[in-house]
């Protein structure tokens, strides 16, 4: 059935039909749709277009949809334009000719934006548990290896000593950026269209507050032409899924890294690896790679609503059908990679002493000496000389940082003394950066207590 007709002498084409349908992706929304009806009942009843009994028998016929639309072969064979006109047409096979009743004064533009924000909202609750379960799983696997020491790197080059909980806490605070994103993503969100009509605003005098409530929506719409045309709460939705995709994708690069038979610092799980068809000895990371592959799905995603929006003139058009594919595709890989890393992440296992050996032979421990240096009155610039030409030195004649003994450190240079020798191990430089947010190893127990506090705080936001 059309929810148009009766200013066309004919219909429309069957090339234009199956061209502007979207019933084979847009019918995800029919549970959002259900909802949204029921409620619109409710509020044509509640300004007597409906009596009660005709409202009762509308909300339990949706509820029967409901129900129905759990069956997977539910949209077998219908042919409607969208998910809207296949409700329509449910509807209309259980109440008749009161079905006609159920759009008076209600527009498919504001119906659409609705159903959107109601499976968004929803989708939203769903990455942000998704994220925070992720979260918890990064704390657990740096409790695991609470004093592990790693090489820190800069342009891929050995840089300073870390805590391997310090690298870790460093993915928990993209994640948990991540997570106020969503957050910010589902105000944007919640905010009731309803009433809006097409454009110009509802003809009936609706309590736009008591719909708001019903469908616990804390706010809204300011301007029906505004509603009519706005996606930017979609866009919203698809650039936190973006920044999730990135920060993933980078965890992910790294592990594989880590996990190289170069690196060796982890071990990944049989059940997030897999084998090669041909050589008998490969363990491969597809886990982490397809997650790095699907980053580029999502913000294609972001990309192609973005280059959609930005030329449409004011308010609805018909462009804006395009909204769903992304959002359903982008919500599908961001969930899914989720649940993936939070698995990779749950069967890691670090290999403490290659790290640790990788730091100890290389020369992390420069910053550490150059600032002892200052401690003790060397100008920065001078002390960043001499323990460049000490490095110079050991990588000539093939030392590493502990065959220098104290007397030989101090005969290097005048500006070193003995004692400074200590900061040749890379564990004694790390008690140097005791600032918040530095590896310290008390700075990073306190992080590590903090991030717990901050996660169960984030949890608790969901319930």
């Amino acid at each position: 059935m059309k929810l148009w007709g009766g200013r066309f002498e004919t219909g429309p084409s069957e090339v234009f039909e199956q061209f502007s349908g979207s019933l084979h992706f847009d019918g995800k929304l029919v549970f959002a749709d259900v909802e949204g009806s029921k409620a619109f009942a409710r509020a044509l009843a509640s300004q007597g277009i409906l009596t009660a009994e005709e409202c009762e028998r509308l909300v339990s016929a949706f509820d029967e949809i409901g129900r129905e639309a759990r069956d997977p072969k539910y949209f077998d064979g219908a042919s409607d334009e969208d998910i809207h006109t296949f409700v329509i047409r449910k509807l209309q096979e259980k109440v008749g000719g009161l079905s006609a009743k159920i759009h008076t004064g209600r527009s498919r533009n504001e119906q659409v934006s609705l159903d959107i924000r109601l499976w968004l909202r929803e989708s939203c609750d769903v990455l942000l548990s998704l994220l925070s379960e992720l979260m918890d799983g990064l704390l657990a696997l740096a409790g695991k290896y609470p004093d592990a020491i790693v090489p820190g790197y800069t342009h891929l080059r050995r840089a300073q000593a870390v805590l391997w909980p310090h690298y870790l806490l460093a993915y928990f605070e993209m994640f948990a950026r991540d997570f106020e994103r969503f957050e910010q993503a589902r105000r944007g969100v919640n905010v009731l269209p309803l009433g809006s009509g097409a454009l110009a605003g509802s003809g009936f005098p609706h309590d736009s507050a008591a719909i708001a409530r019903d469908l616990t929506f804390p706010a809204i719409s300011r301007n029906s032409m505004d509603v009519s045309g706005d996606r930017d709460f979609a866009l919203d939705f698809l650039y936190a899924c973006s920044t999730v995709m990135l920060h993933l994708s980078r965890m992910s690069e790294d592990w594989i890294l880590y996990s190289s038979e170069e690196f060796n610092w982890i071990s990944l799980g049989d059940g997030v690896t897999s084998g090669s068809s041909l050589m008998p000895q490969k363990k491969n990371p597809d886990s982490l790679e397809l997650i790095r592959g699907k980053s580029g799905r999502v913000f294609g995603d972001l990309s192609s609503l973005f280059i959609t929006m930005k030329g449409l003139p004011m308010t609805y058009n018909r462009d804006m059908q395009e909204d769903k594919e992304p959002l359903f595709d982008a919500f599908h890989q961001t969930s899914g990679s989720l649940r993936m890393a939070r698995v990779v992440a749950e069967s890691t296992v670090l290999n403490p002493a290659i790290p640790a050996a990788a730091a100890e032979e290389s020369w992390v421990v420069a910053t550490d000496l150059a600032e002892e240096l200052s401690r003790h009155g060397v100008p920065f610039h001078r002390a960043h000389q001499v323990v460049g030409q000490l490095v110079l030195e050991s990588t000539k004649s093939g030392k590493k940082p502990s065959d220098w003994k104290p007397e030989a450190l101090a005969q290097f240079a005048p500006e070193f003394k003995p004692e400074m020798a200590r900061l040749l191990n890379p564990a004694e430089g790390m008690k140097t950066r005791e600032l918040p947010g530095g590896t310290g190893p008390q700075a990073v127990a306190a992080a590590l207590s903090e991030a717990h506090n901050r996660l169960e705080r984030m949890r608790s936001s969901l319930l």
